[in-house]
């Protein structure tokens, strides 16, 4: 079972991943596949006679993350009253001018959606049904969860997935009996452990991290640390979803895409956790499949389902893939459009490599351009690394998603005034989503550590319009904390929104563009077709040519000035630190406090007004 909020145009991995674990743990059992975001799709809109449609799904189920809307939807039908929470989520949308038409409209079918599942699933007869729970999936799969129950007490009902890890696994089970059993953290061993005790009917005491009822107890085995090898992790089976999207008038409206993962935790994170993030939960741990098995899964599945559009759910790629994967995709003839998450700091050769390989959307996680508030991270590179990468992406054609992040604690107005202020150069670059404040999440460095400066916190506000708990529930079942805001604020924070907005505008018709210039003693002409700057053509000649080539890769004006004289020009320290800040009052050079790095770019890409799949969906599949 995979509830709403799955992202409607993609399989779920979990089911295809379980699907083809049981298949090979136990040839036995037969498996059957619920894909209920698919079915809800299907339901709103005949229901809405096409009113409510696919994208209604995304702006409730994704855009809406951080409000609680998808939960919302059907928490009314969890607690058996169609009044429950209405009045907590209009005064909640009143005080933060959120939008709940669409959520408020999808509400009034939420029970009828349930009681049709149940009645679909029982007919099948089965034994066991396994929900699969990440973000906004909880509260529509608890509903359905429980008039299953309500129908046949005597069936199973087991939940898994990001949203029950750790303690929220725990709190998840003990807070609503009818869930059977819940499973902690990575499935592969544990979930054919525990059919292995339904079908015997043992105690399945000595399965890692599960919780059970034992009578009216709510145990909670100790979590295993051992993690998944990969080469445990099977391929996805995706057939039964293809012929469910297939037969489903849902389809004319979406562009599917396949899910691959061909690693699981975050080797960077396991030197340096990033100090926000929260996704990897319990097992940060990186494995990796090889390169040469994880394109002979996606050429399988290019193959079988006929979509070339990828989407890789790997929190960080894995660096041999340039060496390996990467080459094989790129040489493979395959029209491959792929995501992937990466680190900030690829090279342009390795930027160049994934483009060949058929990567058009990438995340590399910038998240900021101020070298403090990087360093309050531990993100590993500098603001004008993070540029740098901004403009390779525009060399290669690449999509690059991306959010700017604030409010960490130690940061200061002096951290952003010369940021912003750098801002409206930058507007050829691809901006960011948006400017956020940062949110406490479980799991985080800062939620596991006080100390970094969110000593205060409480379950988010909008879970009052999501669960009827009391808070010291929540704080265990709960992923996403509020607390008192820290960093900037006032004008400065306002003045980075604003400059965030100007980029947005001024994004789609401007370029800065680099070209070699043949004879007449010119070395390098800048095109400058930049909103809000006059349209106008530099030209360099000498060692101010070579130096704006240098500050292609960045440097120090210090190690600027060593390259300069060592490739023979005669240039004085006070003659390039005068051209310096020329060249950065004419926007043509980012400066991080630190380094130097140019910002002409040395292609134009074409760009669509269609949008990517965002940052929150895309969490929600790695989630």
């Amino acid at each position: 079972m995979s509830m709403p909020w799955q992202t409607v145009e993609l399989p779920s991995l979990q089911i295809g991943l379980l699907h083809a674990l049981v298949a090979r743990t136990r040839p036995q059992d037969e498996v059957r596949e619920f894909h209920g975001a698919l079915r809800w799709a299907e339901f709103l809109l005949e229901r809405s006679q096409g009113l409510l449609r696919p994208g209604d799904h995304v702006a409730v189920g994704s855009d809406a993350i951080f409000d609680g809307l998808g939960d919302w939807v059907f928490s009314g039908v969890l607690y058996e009253d169609p009044a429950w929470g209405v009045a907590a989520l209009d005064a909640y949308a009143r005080r933060r001018g959120t939008a709940i038409d669409k959520a408020s409209a999808m509400r009034a079918h939420a029970e009828d959606f349930v009681r049709q599942c149940a009645a679909e699933i029982l007919a099948d007869d089965p034994d066991v049904v396994g929900f699969t729970s990440t973000f906004m999936q909880n509260v529509s799969s608890l509903a359905l969860a429980a008039e299953l129950k309500r129908r046949r007490p005597s069936l199973t009902v087991v939940f898994g997935g990001s949203n029950c890890d750790g303690p929220m696994g725990h709190a998840l089970h003990r807070n609503h009996p009818f869930v059977d059993q819940v499973v902690r953290g990575e499935g592969e061993y544990a979930f054919p452990a525990l059919l292995g005790h339904l079908a015997a009917g043992t105690r399945p005491e000595n399965v890692p991290g599960l919780c059970w009822w034992d009578g009216t107890v709510s145990r909670a085995n100790e979590e295993s640390r051992r993690t998944v090898a990969p080469g445990d992790i099977p391929a996805p089976d995706y057939d039964l979803w293809q012929s469910a999207l297939d037969a489903s008038p849902v389809a004319e409206f979406v562009h599917p895409k396949l899910v691959v993962e061909g690693a699981r935790g975050c080797w960077w994170g396991e030197k340096h956790h990033c100090t926000f993030c929260g996704l990897n939960g319990s097992a940060m741990a990186f494995r990796a499949k090889p390169g040469e098995q994880l394109w002979a899964e996606i050429d399988q599945l290019v193959r079988r389902h006929r979509l070339l559009d990828i989407v890789a759910v790997d929190n960080i790629i894995d660096m041999s893939y340039f060496k390996d994967f990467l080459p094989l995709a790129a040489d493979s003839g395959w029209d491959l459009r792929m995501h992937y998450e990466v680190k900030s700091n690829l090279s342009s050769d390795q930027l160049a490599l994934l483009a060949r390989a058929g990567a058009v959307h990438i995340q590399p996680g910038i998240e900021s351009l101020s070298n403090r508030a990087l360093d309050l991270m531990d993100k590993g590179v500098t603001g004008s690394r993070n540029v740098r990468t901004l403009r390779d992406c525009a060399n290669h054609s690449l999509t690059c998603s991306w959010n700017y992040l604030y409010g960490f604690p130690g940061e200061s107005a002096e951290d952003y005034t010369s940021v912003i202020d750098q801002l409206p150069a930058l507007v050829h670059l691809q901006p960011p989503a948006g400017a956020s404040r940062i949110q406490l999440e479980r799991f985080s460095p800062h939620f596991a550590n006080p100390a970094l400066g969110f000593e205060e916190r409480r379950p988010a506000e909008m879970y009052g319009h999501v669960y009827d708990l009391p808070e010291a529930e929540l704080a265990d079942l709960v992923y996403l904390f509020d607390t008192p805001p820290a960093g900037i604020g006032g004008a400065v924070e306002e003045r980075l929104l604003e400059a965030v907005r100007a980029w947005h505008a001024g994004h789609a018709t401007s370029s800065l563009l680099i070209e070699e210039a043949e004879g007449d003693g010119v070395d390098l002409l800048v095109h400058d077709r930049r909103h809000g700057r006059p349209h106008r053509t530099h030209l360099l000649t000498g060692w101010e040519a070579a130096a704006l080539r240098h500050l292609e890769a960045g440097r120090t004006e210090p190690a600027l000035l060593r390259l300069l004289t060592g490739d023979g020009h005669a240039v004085s320290a006070g003659d390039l630190g005068a051209w310096l800040q020329q060249a950065l009052e004419l926007g043509l050079l980012y400066f991080d406090t630190r380094s130097y790095v140019s910002l002409p770019t040395r292609n134009e890409p074409v760009r669509l007004t269609e949008p990517a799949l965002d940052q929150a969906a895309f969490e929600e599949v790695a989630g």
